[in-house]
């Protein structure tokens, strides 16, 4: 069994299943799914993104997301359907929220699981990318197995 360490900031539409669970063609998968809920340390970042992707609205709407405990219930909500749908999809899947320091966590897990790859399901960070701040940049420096990123599709 394939196994792949899933790092998602959103909940899995049926898209993003179907792309995951079909990387290794008609091989088992089993996921350990990161759940990192936005924090207000990456909001400017963020609204670069929106403004440079032309997401004017979006960037504005940025102030309005939940921070801290408040983003808490969304995100386990939404790791709860996102490990539903890859169940449902033929998968094995557990997962967590990311409550500090992810990529020790992600380290960690990867250890611990003896996944083969980390999967980095993700809007595009054009600012970030650019300056090697994102996810899958820095997460190529903590673990020692290959670091795939991957466009989150919208709903």
């Amino acid at each position: 069994m394939f196994t792949s360490v899933l790092m998602i900031e959103k909940p899995l539409v049926p898209a993003d299943v179907e792309l995951v669970t079909t990387l290794h063609g008609a091989e088992p998968v089993a996921f350990v799914v990161l759940m990192q809920p936005h924090g207000d340390q990456d909001r400017l970042l963020r609204a670069l993104d929106d403004v440079a992707l032309g997401e004017l609205g979006r960037a504005a709407r940025e102030t309005a997301e939940p921070e801290g405990g408040e983003a808490r219930d969304p995100a386990e909500r939404a790791l709860a359907d996102s490990l539903e749908a890859l169940r449902a999809a033929g998968a094995e899947a557990v997962g967590q929220i990311v409550e500090e320091h992810p990529l020790d966590l992600l380290r960690g897990v990867v250890e611990q699981t003896g996944a083969d790859e980390v999967l980095v399901l993700t809007a595009p960070r054009l600012v970030e990318e650019f300056f090697h701040r994102d996810w899958s940049s820095r997460a190529r420096h903590k673990v020692g197995v290959p670091v795939l990123k991957l466009y989150a599709h919208t709903a």
